[in-house]
């Protein structure tokens, strides 16, 4: 029993740091695809939960990889205060949206281009919570819709429309033919006595 026993004491200070750092993670959450239309501007969303309180030295990472697996790009950092990449396909492209005291570390992405296609990751690390889940958004980027696009959906848009305008004023008619059939009968009713 006494070898047990310090086996236990030799083991125990192995394990609880692990249950700890299990229980102590940031959770990092984020749309898992985003799809804008070419040239326009998105929000990428990028919440995250924390066993600790918000930290000094919380810091967010973006950054993309290209739809053909090419190399990681930095995309944005953030440590106190909001750092733009200093070269590459984002410099002067993007900027932070997020809110620290919300847990919201989000990014805007400005004129969007095709080759953005690809898959974003958010990480976040907030002392003494320095692991956990990334977060990722796939962005598809789509030309504009082309009229005969537009034109559908004006079509479907305005046949709806013209439908409820339809059942609105049938169930109005129904209702005011039934009041005056109800009206007469009260008006033969009193007749009668």
């Amino acid at each position: 029993r006494a070898g047990m026993s310090s086996l236990l004491t030799a083991i125990s200070p192995c394990v609880c740091p692990a249950a700890l750092w299990l229980a102590a993670a940031v959770e990092v959450h984020t749309a898992k695809e985003v799809v804008a239309v070419n040239g326009t501007n998105q929000r990428l969303k990028c919440t995250f939960s924390s066993s600790s309180p918000v930290s000094q030295q919380l810091s967010v990472s973006w950054n993309f990889q290209p739809e053909d697996l090419s190399a990681h790009e930095p995309v944005f950092y953030f440590l106190k205060e909001p750092y733009q990449p200093p070269s590459g396909r984002f410099k002067d492209r993007v900027t932070w949206d997020g809110n620290i005291e919300r847990h919201d570390v989000s990014i805007m992405v400005w004129n969007l281009k095709p080759s953005d296609n690809g898959t974003f990751t958010c990480q976040v690390t907030n002392w003494p919570d320095v692991y956990g889940t990334i977060g990722e958004v796939r962005l598809r980027v789509v030309q504009k819709v082309s009229f005969s696009e537009i034109h559908f959906l004006a079509v479907a848009i305005g046949s709806a429309s013209g439908l409820m305008i339809i059942v609105v004023t049938a169930v109005i008619i129904c209702r005011q033919h039934r009041r005056k059939a109800r009206d007469r009968r009260t008006e033969a009713a009193d007749t009668e006595r």
